[in-house]
């Protein structure tokens, strides 16, 4: 029975998260963890997905069901035969760390594999699963899983990698809760652009003026200032009624911890935050990790540590 293995990152948004859909440029980091699909032939149909023991054939009319169809009907074509799927790894589901876009681009490079695809052909796949469970997403969940690193994303752009000049240590916090549904937070920042759209304008500037900051942090190494523009970006959401009380409690905490700086991550209501330690490798960002993993369990959370690595000359 042939068989094939292909992977993905998970990734969570640095920042400009929400401003992205209304064309401002966002900054997203994939994860050293993230999810592996292996794909079998299968002597008769239907195909067939198992993600993380959750089984669901191409036909099936349910989200998951359909979202497998359309990616097996996208990218290149169908696929050669009927197929079987399964999806593992270590990144946890409904925490907006891109499990979604994690599992679609890995069952995507699997099939590709098989017929040496272009990476654009995974994308396409991976679009397609997306548009099931998230109707019209920015992109940039598939573009950072893709890639990982550091990703800039602008919608109608391509997607362009920044040459980080150093690794970076995080630590991602879990606030207990999933986080509301995507479209539902999208639609209440819309709200607030239509009561007021030139109050909405200026923080959509200021938001932009953080991202372009932060890619000169991260390309000059500057840690100390991409944190404080980290919270600074958390001020916003915050604003915008993103955040959520298990949330503040956690990016108060990493702060108080000695985080250079934290924030919610994703379309808010719940799920995760990020912290910034410091630099990859660096023993007093090391130290920094330990204290905030270890204040978020004293109170209660949970928490783990990624890196995001930098570039390769």
């Amino acid at each position: 029975m042939q068989s094939v293995t292909a992977a993905a990152f998970g990734k969570f948004i640095l920042l400009g998260e929400h401003a992205v859909v209304y064309g401002v440029p966002a900054l997203a980091c994939g994860i050293d963890r993230g999810l592996i699909a292996v794909l079998e032939s299968l002597e008769a149909g239907p195909s067939v997905l198992n993600l993380l023991g959750e089984s669901r054939f191409a036909t099936d009319e349910d989200a998951l069901g359909r979202a497998f169809g359309a990616l097996l009907a996208a990218g290149s074509g169908a696929p050669r035969g009927e197929v079987r799927v399964t999806v593992k790894g270590e990144l946890p589901p409904g925490m907006n760390l891109g499990f979604s876009a994690a599992a679609g681009v890995a069952v995507a490079r699997a099939l590709e594999a098989r017929s040496g695809g272009s990476e654009d052909a995974v994308r396409n796949r991976a679009d397609a699963w997306e548009q099931v469970f998230h109707g019209n997403p920015s992109g940039i969940d598939v573009a950072a899983v893709m890639h990982g690193g550091v990703v800039r994303h602008r919608r109608g752009e391509p997607v362009r990698r920044i040459a980080a000049r150093r690794a970076l240590h995080f630590c991602i916090g879990s606030s207990g809760a999933k986080p509301a549904p995507t479209k539902s937070m999208v639609e209440g920042v819309a709200a607030l652009r239509a009561r007021s759209p030139a109050v909405f304008q200026a923080t959509l500037d200021a938001i932009e003026a953080l991202c372009a900051r932060g890619e000169t942090a991260l390309i000059d190494g500057d840690v100390v200032t991409l944190g404080e523009l980290m919270t600074l970006n958390h001020m916003v959401l915050a604003g915008w009624m993103l955040s959520t009380e298990p949330l503040e409690r956690l990016c108060e905490s990493a702060r108080a911890a000695g985080a250079l700086g934290a924030k919610l991550t994703g379309a808010g209501g719940g799920g995760a935050m990020v912290a910034l330690a410091g630099a990859a490798g660096d023993a007093a960002a090391s130290e920094i990790a330990t204290r905030i993993i270890e204040s978020w369990r004293a109170d209660g959370r949970s928490g783990f540590e990624v890196v995001v690595g930098a570039r390769r000359d």
